[in-house]
Parts: structure tokens; C-alpha cells; sequence
């Protein structure tokens, strides 16, 4: 600890309490030697003060010109933090851009003599109570500035610290893994039981391994944009000896020439505009951005002069050999994010080398994106970390505490995304009044929580896009699903890697069912999406369409009892209008090679313990997993009716009373199967239920929301 506290600026006027916790917060931190210089004082606050300050101790205040660093110390307060996100909070996606990057970037260059240092985007924060380090390290441009897209989001999650290689540093490598390295082990010694994020982009992905490789038994977060261990194989590497002999006049033209080679000017551009709207703004927008784009791009010449830039090539050749001698000592999680357009680096083969290489490494592969990925349209980081459940505060992930419900983009996004299944299926959400009376939309279902809504497994769990999305629209509330623990292992992995509905299942809330996933999801309030007939009601037989398959034990109703919950029983119709069931399990199982397959990957799930109700009798214990094989037919519609809501709270006999608890469950089940009834019977009666009268009567009466149906 004496040796990291020399590395802080002006460390004698800078308070530490016994913990080794800053006693006041500033929005803005820097590490370096200490008698060097930093970031220009008319930028940056430091730990303690500056030279600046010193001079004007009445000034407690420095302000940067562009608005990104400024930052006031002041007294740690609960202003510092909040105490959770709500569903659709402001992630800020799309309000920076990388003409922001371009142009912060050119402003905090200017040379100052001093070293590498941290700092924190004054966008970014005050992040939740808990929230755990992210260290950003940087890629060749050295400023830090690369998650200006989605440094508002990590803000509100992470506590996050960038790092800056200044223009004119030769920092060699070792120094600053060792460097990185002191940050690390000094957050650790003060928070041993919390994560560190090591968030590396490129060069920074050299980096970020190792520093996890010299501290194995620190627990680290590796996320690795199309990281530089490729490096040796860049395409890159018959140019780079023209490049060290470009003369100094010509170099100018360089940094146009890397925009085009390291991402995808047009995904850049794309950033802050709203694909709904109509395709002439789109093209105006677009090329409004560009142009302003193009007018900022001279500024990477500053950023990476010519001796800068032959510096970073060799700084990366050492990066990268550094790195891969260490592969096996790291025992970090890793994710790696990569490119299949990066024109700079092999980054798709290179993430299968590290999946191979590493224990415990995952790979998100983005297809259409280039090299700079974290500056392009698309791309939202936060969203990937939450879609394959690696947030977490603690040494273990916990899937209710850890939870981070979806922002307003991410919600956007899966609206523009599912837009045509909505559009032909074309949803009816009735539900039912205290005093009986059905109605449209969901005022029967009761807002304060906790909530368990019961229903009806329509094949495939085709009833759950909508039923989701429509009431996040309605009431601003996440239902929480109980899903099959299957889908969150590698068995429902991509083969690909690309991001999957399943990543947006687990986006959205989805969680292992467990007992005591169950149990928290009451204790918080929470409103629950709980299926009883589970996998084998989701995969049912031909004949089976509408059919309750429920186990005999009342698995919920005494849990849900001992918080009071509101049970609201939920039927759902509509499965046979959109799909026809052609091959079912009995069908798939007597199909040679195929069948085989399918018992293959159930008896591997059994192993792994990802099997349940194993020990039930019945059909309810037939859950074999497979992808049943299905028909297209012309959309029809999905109607769901909510029940009259059931009210345990004060009922304590339903939890000691497995009598009493039984009659409930069994009414319950009643309700559902009553609810279907009623569907099938009066959606006859619906002049709209065929996706072409919809689309007839939208096109000239009415909104996407406002078709009619039958009376009720």
C-alpha cells in the first residue's frame, strides 16, 4: 500500500481513512507519479489538488471547456449513489456519439510530461449503492475516451475509472500491466469480496490478460473487445513498414485512411438516429453525420502523431506476445466481443483461439461490425454484459439481487425488433375486475406486489413476447419468468456465438427456477411469470394444444402464502392460428441420428443436474428437451384473459394447512383451464382475427393498438 500511495498526485494533501477509502469522492480520478504533471489544470480535479488549486485554494471548482471532465470535490453523500434502477431508466444510449470522442479527444491531449493516469466521466454516475470497479483500458489511441457511448449506462452500474496513456508516454508494456496492476490489488485489499471489471479495448484487451494472469486468485471480469492478441496476424502487418517510412508531411492523410480500416464510418454515424423513423430523415440524419464526422476525423492526427503511432505498433507487437505466453495462468471470466468486419485484426478466429485457450471464456460475435466496435450503432456493452448474466457485485452472480431491468433503449430495441411477430399476432389482453367484470387491457391485474402470475405454456412459450413487452408498455412493472435452468448454460449456446433470444430472455429478467429464486423474487415484491406445466406443457404432444399439464403437488401455493402474494390465474389461445404442431417428441425420437441427438444432449443436461422433476410421477416428469417441428400457417391472433385476482395475504393456513393449500392449487388450475375455455369460444366471434382483416382495418380506422375485437 506504502508503494501505491506514491503514485497519487500531490498524496500528502489526500486523506485516506483506515480502510484505504478516499474520504472525500471526486468525479474525476488520476494516478500518477508525484511530481509529475497531469491532465491541463483547467481540466481535471485530481486527488488532492493541483498546482492550479494550490495557488487559488478559494477555487473549489475546475471546469473543462467541453463538459466531459469537469468535476467538484466534495463530501461523500447519498447524492453519490442511488438505490436501484427502474424499469425503462434513462441508459443515455445515443446522446454521445463518436464525434464526441473526436472531439474530447483532440482537447485532452495536449502534452502535459506526465504519465498514464485514471480518470471518470463526469457522465458517468453517481452509479447504485455496491455498484463494482470498472477499469477501462484504453486501445492504441491511448485517451479513454472509448466507451463515450456508453459510459452514462455504466455509470449508473460501475464505479468507472478510465484510463489515459498520454500522447507523448513510452510507458513500456510491463510497466504499465504493473501499473494496472497496483490499481487492482489496492480496490481488492479495500473491498476483497467485490468483482473488478476490466473492460479492454484491443491493445487494452492485451492488457486486461495480464494483468488477470500475474493475479490469479483475484476475482476479475475480463470483457475483451476484439482484444490485440491477434496482433501477429493483423492484415495489416504488409503496410506497416510504409507507414514507418511515410514522410511526416503525408501523415495527415493517415487518420482518414485508419477510420475506414479500424470500424464502419456509417454504423458510427448511425448512433443517435431512431431507425423507425421514415427513410428520407434517416438519409438526411445520416448524412448530416457524416459530414460532420468527416470535419472531425484531422483530429487522430493529433491524437496519433506519426512517432506516436510507430511507438503504439511496437507497444502492441510486445502487448501481444506478453499476453499469449500467459494465457494459462489466467482464471479470470472472460467475455470477448468480436468483429467479423474488423479489417484491422482476425478478431472472429481470434475469439475461438481464446474460447479454446482459456477456462472459463464466452464469445459474443457481432458480424456486421469493424474493428473500433464499442464506437458503432448497434452495440450497446451494458446490454451485452446483462444478456449473458455477468453483472454481479459479489463473488457470485445471483440472478434476483444482481438483476438490472431493462432501459428505456433496450426496450426500444426489443419493440422495433419484434414489431412484425407482434404485428401478426396482434394481441387481446383481457383481464378481470374485483367485481367480476372482464376488461381490456390490464386494470384487473393489481400493481403493488408481490404478484404471481399463473397461466398456460403455449408451445415453444410463444405467448411470452408479448405478454412481457405489452405489460412493461402498460404498467412500467418486469415480470419476472421462472425459466428451465437449461437456458442458462452452454447447451442453448449459439453455435456461432451471435447473440440469441435467449440473451434477451435473461435481458428481460428471466430466472433459473429454483426454490429459493422463488423465494427472493417474493421477498423483493416482485410481479412473477410462473409456469407449473414448465418445459413438458411448452413441448406438448399433438392433441395436447390447450391441455393443463400440472403436477400434483401445490409447488407454489404456500410459498406465494407466506408473502402474501396475489395469485392472478392467466389463459392464453392462439398457437394453433400462427403454427401447426407436424413432428412432435414421439415423432422426433423414432427419426434416426436425430432421435439419437435429441437423448444425447438430455442425458448430458441430466449430468450436469440441469434436469427437473425427475423424482415426479406422470407426465409432468416427460420433459425431454427438443425443438418440435412446426408448420407456418397464416397468422391468427393470441388472446389472454387474466383472472380474477386470489389474495393469500392473511392467510397463514394455506401455509400450514397442505388440505387447505391443495384446494387452492386445484382452483387455480380450474381458473386457467376455465380462462382457455372461454377464449377458444369467443374468439369465433372476432371479426379480426385473421392477420389480413387487422391489417385492412389498421391501414384505414385505427393505430397498431386500437383493432377491435369481440365483445365481452
Amino acid at each position: 500500500m506504502a508503494s501505491f500511495l506514491q503514485n497519487f498526485w500531490a498524496a500528502p494533501r489526500f486523506a485516506l481513512s483506515p480502510d484505504c477509502k478516499p474520504q472525500c469522492t471526486v468525479r474525476i480520478t488520476c494516478l500518477a507519479s508525484r511530481d509529475s504533471t497531469f491532465l491541463p489544470s483547467d481540466y481535471v480535479i485530481v486527488n488532492g489538488v493541483s498546482s492550479i488549486e494550490e495557488k487559488e485554494k478559494s477555487s473549489p471548482k475546475i471546469d473543462v471547456t467541453n463538459g466531459h471532465l469537469a468535476s467538484t470535490i466534495k463530501e461523500k453523500s447519498k447524492e453519490d449513489t442511488q438505490d436501484k434502477l427502474e424499469p425503462l431508466w434513462d441508459d443515455g444510449y445515443g446522446t454521445q456519439t463518436v464525434k464526441d470522442y473526436l472531439k474530447i479527444g483532440s482537447e485532452i491531449i495536449k502534452p502535459d510530461g506526465g504519465p498514464p493516469r485514471w480518470f471518470t466521466p463526469i457522465s458517468a454516475g453517481p452509479p447504485l449503492e455496491d455498484s463494482p470497479l470498472l477499469l477501462f483500458l484504453p486501445g492504441m489511441d491511448g485517451t479513454g475516451m472509448g466507451l463515450v457511448l456508453h459510459e452514462k449506462a455504466l455509470g449508473k452500474v460501475f464505479q468507472v475509472w478510465c484510463l489515459q496513456i498520454p500522447v507523448y508516454d513510452r510507458t513500456p508494456f510491463d510497466e504499465l500491466v504493473k501499473f494496472v496492476e497496483r490499481t487492482v490489488r489496492m480496490k481488492h485489499d479495500s473491498s476483497p469480496n467485490k468483482t473488478i471489471y476490466l473492460v479492454g479495448d484491443s491493445f487494452g484487451g492485451c492488457l486486461a490478460l495480464a494483468v488477470a494472469a500475474r493475479n490469479p486468485k483475484i476475482d476479475l471480469v475480463l470483457i475483451l473487445a476484439n482484444p490485440a492478441t491477434s496482433f501477429g496476424r493483423t492484415q495489416l502487418q504488409p503496410l506497416l513498414p510504409l507507414l514507418e517510412s511515410l514522410p511526416d508531411e503525408f501523415h495527415v492523410t493517415v487518420p482518414y485512411l485508419l477510420s475506414f480500416v479500424m470500424g464502419d464510418p456509417m454504423k458510427m454515424a448511425m448512433v443517435n438516429i431512431d431507425s423507425t423513423l421514415p427513410p428520407g430523415q434517416i438519409v438526411q440524419r445520416l448524412s448530416d453525420n457524416l459530414t460532420g464526422l468527416l470535419a472531425h476525423l484531422s483530429g487522430l492526427a493529433d491524437i496519433i502523431p506519426k512517432e506516436t503511432l510507430l511507438w503504439k505498433l511496437k507497444l502492441l507487437r510486445s502487448a501481444s506476445s506478453y499476453s499469449n505466453s500467459r494465457l494459462h495462468a489466467v482464471n479470470a471470466e472472460v467475455l470477448v466481443i468480436a468483429s467479423g468486419k474488423d479489417n484491422m485484426l482476425p478478431s472472429g478466429n481470434e475469439a475461438q483461439r481464446l474460447a479454446n485457450s482459456l477456462r472459463n471464456c464466452k464469445v459474443r460475435y457481432f458480424k456486421d461490425n469493424g474493428h473500433t466496435i464499442l464506437l458503432e450503432d448497434g452495440i450497446n456493452l451494458l446490454s451485452i454484459i446483462k444478456g449473458i448474466s455477468k453483472y454481479r457485485r459479489s463473488k457470485r452472480h445471483d440472478y434476483v439481487m444482481d438483476f438490472l431491468p431493462p432501459s428505456m433503449s433496450e426496450f426500444k430495441n426489443a419493440v422495433k425488433d419484434n414489431r412484425w411477430y407482434l404485428n401478426f399476432t396482434g394481441p387481446v389482453m383481457l383481464s378481470t375486475m374485483e367485481d367480476g367484470k372482464i376488461v381490456r387491457g390490464l386494470a384487473g391485474v393489481p400493481c403493488e406486489g408481490p404478484i404471481v402470475l399463473v397461466g398456460y405454456h403455449m408451445l415453444m412459450g410463444l405467448e411470452i413476447v408479448p405478454l412481457v413487452e405489452e405489460y412493461l408498455r402498460q404498467r412500467k412493472i418486469l415480470l419476472r419468468g421462472i425459466a428451465h435452468p437449461t437456458l442458462f448454460t452452454q447447451l442453448v449456446e449459439s453455435r456461432t456465438n451471435e447473440s440469441s433470444i435467449i440473451d434477451v430472455l435473461r435481458l428481460y429478467g428471466a430466472t433459473p427456477v429454483t426454490p429459493s429464486n422463488f423465494f427472493k423474487l417474493l421477498a423483493t415484491k416482485s410481479h412473477v411469470l410462473l409456469y407449473p406445466g414448465g418445459a413438458r406443457e411448452a413441448l406438448h404432444r399433438k392433441g395436447e394444444e390447450y391441455k393443463v399439464i400440472w403436477p400434483e403437488q401445490p409447488e407454489f401455493i404456500r410459498m406465494a402464502a407466506k408473502f402474501g402474494a396475489t395469485i392472478v390465474p392467466f389463459g392464453v389461445v392462439g398457437e394453433d392460428d400462427i403454427a401447426e404442431l407436424v413432428l412432435d417428441y414421439d415423432d422426433l425420437k423414432s427419426i434416426p441420428i436425430l432421435g439419437d441427438w435429441i437423448r444425447r444432449d438430455n442425458e448430458q443436461a441430466a449430468r450436469r443436474g440441469l434436469t427437473v422433476r425427475t423424482d415426479m410421477e406422470g407426465e409432468i416428469a416427460n420433459q425431454m428437451l427438443h425443438l418440435p417441428g412446426l408448420l407456418p400457417k397464416i397468422p391468427g391472433r393470441f388472446y389472454y384473459l387474466f383472472g380474477k385476482p386470489i389474495h393469500t395475504k392473511g392467510r397463514q393456513d394455506l401455509v400450514k394447512d397442505r388440505v387447505k393449500a391443495r384446494e387452492l392449487y386445484l382452483q387455480v388450475k380450474s381458473e386457467v383451464q376455465n380462462n382457455m375455455n372461454y377464449l377458444l369460444k369467443k374468439r369465433e366471434e372476432d371479426p379480426y382475427r385473421s392477420v389480413i382483416d387487422r391489417t385492412a382495418y389498421r391501414a384505414f380506422s385505427a393505430t397498431f393498438d386500437d383493432v377491435p375485437t369481440f365483445d365481452y
